[in-house]
């Protein structure tokens, strides 16, 4: 069986960044304080776990665990509301290979993204995106994406065996990379959220792509990976 994990955020989806309305609006609800994510740090690759600590800590409050805790709760609370306040979109070629590959008994797809649960299903509804996906592993607590990646690999493995030359992290920030790493899986990597390129090149990606590529090649890709094909340190191309 071949699976792949994918991340939401500059991965499936976009969403001109309007999370930061939560965000803000949870911060002012909750400490009383003026606060723009926009302009107060770089948040792609961050769960969101670490980005309501971060928030605190910039803001010179102690990220104490109740308080992120309560802090992620109220912005899953404003994110529905807040997704239609920007133009955000579903990226190039994602639907079209998520349809492809729904009809594939070989092949299954699973969330793995540093939202938590209940903000990836705000945005993956809000996008037509949700039923694609029959679970996945999320942000829940404070830990790294590696230890959602482990949580990811032993959903699917309790779903059924797993190939272990077949297990894809489709992803679009460095720490997509390391997450893959973690469970000896291909990246594919994308530069359609807040990196680029080459700073995707430079942490070894399996694959790095400017955008998805068309369903077709990209289910070639998949189809066409074997062991040999991975070179010591990782192989990327460009499109």
């Amino acid at each position: 069986m071949t699976v792949l994990f994918w991340d939401i955020d500059g991965t499936l989806i976009t969403t001109g960044r309007a999370g930061m309305f939560a965000w803000n609006d949870s911060v002012r609800e909750i400490i009383g304080r003026e606060f723009d994510l926009r302009t107060e740090m770089r948040t792609a690759g961050l769960t969101d776990y670490q980005i309501a600590a971060r928030t605190f800590e910039v803001l010179g409050v102690d990220p104490e665990p109740a308080l992120v805790e309560r802090m992620v709760r109220r912005y899953e609370e404003l994110l529905p509301s807040s997704l239609p306040r920007r133009n955000g979109c579903v990226l190039p070629n994602v639907r079209e290979i998520l349809e492809h590959l729904r009809d594939r008994s070989d092949v299954r797809s699973y969330l793995l993204t540093g939202n938590t649960r209940g903000g990836a299903r705000a945005k993956l509804t809000y996008y037509g995106l949700m039923d694609f996906f029959p679970d996945g592993a999320f942000a829940d607590d404070m830990g790294d994406r590696s230890a959602i990646a482990q949580r990811a690999l032993a959903l699917a493995r309790d779903a059924g065996p797993v190939s272990d030359h077949a297990v894809f992290v489709v992803g679009d920030t460095p720490h997509d990379i390391t997450c893959a790493a973690a469970i000896g899986a291909r990246t594919i990597a994308v530069a359609t959220g807040g990196y680029t390129l080459e700073e995707l090149r430079a942490h070894g990606p399996w694959q790095v792509f400017a955008e998805l590529p068309p369903a077709d090649r990209f289910v070639a890709l998949i189809d066409g990976a074997r062991p040999s094909s991975m070179a010591p340190g990782g192989r990327s191309v460009s499109a």
